[in-house]
């Protein structure tokens, strides 16, 4: 018997963009999975470590920890924990990725980061978005969201997109801004965020029914 094909969509977005509040409103509104965090915590739980630590590391590279210990490691008065085990970004793409392709299996959801676009490529009911957006809208949604100066937001657009673009090159081997990667590029600046969020629920639609 041939299992029940499930709606899937991966979300990949710029900082500021609108991608997580876009994520989880477009969910509620197909009535399926919001996935995120979820896959912080299981994969944590795989390592047994801290949900805080993966996160630190998680869709960055070169990772939070090797940049800790180059900074610390001459230093003799740094304490460091014994036999503290920290995962390689390859080690955690690849527990993350079975991860989603575990929850695609299962469930409808959508499903943010993690090159979620790349992992599902190959399913049938799978549609990729990338979203980004203007400068000054980024700049702008950054400042209200984590109450900061316009220089700090300018500087978590720099490093976010730094980061994202090193992840994705480093373990997949693709552009992380490569329209041709994805079925859906969004700017969400442009469009508004409502508006993408419909756009996004009705190509779904006509993506199933094709």
């Amino acid at each position: 018997m041939q299992e029940p094909l499930h709606t899937i969509i991966t979300i990949s977005r710029q900082i500021g963009s609108g991608g997580a509040y876009i994520g989880q409103k477009l969910a509620k509104k197909l009535d399926i999975g919001y996935v995120d965090r979820e896959i912080i915590a299981q994969a944590a739980k795989a390592f047994s470590i801290q949900e805080d630590d993966l996160e630190s590391i998680d869709e960055k590279t070169p990772s939070f920890w090797q940049s800790f210990f180059q900074s610390t490691i001459c230093s003799p008065d740094v304490y460091l924990p014994p036999q503290l085990f920290v995962p390689t970004e390859e080690a955690i793409f690849k527990v993350e990725s079975e991860i989603i392709q575990r929850i695609a299996k299962n469930r409808s959801a959508v499903i943010i980061g993690r090159c979620g676009s790349h992992i599902l490529r190959d399913n049938p009911n799978h549609l990729s978005v990338f979203l980004y957006a203007d400068t000054k809208f980024r700049k702008k949604r950054i400042e209200e969201l984590y109450k900061v100066s316009g220089k700090e937001a300018e500087k978590m657009i720099e490093q976010s997109d730094g980061e994202r673009a090193r992840y994705h090159q480093l373990l997949v081997e693709k552009t992380w801004s490569d329209a041709t990667q994805y079925n859906l590029c969004i700017n969400t600046s442009k469009m508004g965020i409502d508006n993408t969020i419909e756009l996004i629920s009705e190509t779904m639609k006509r993506y199933q029914n094709r």
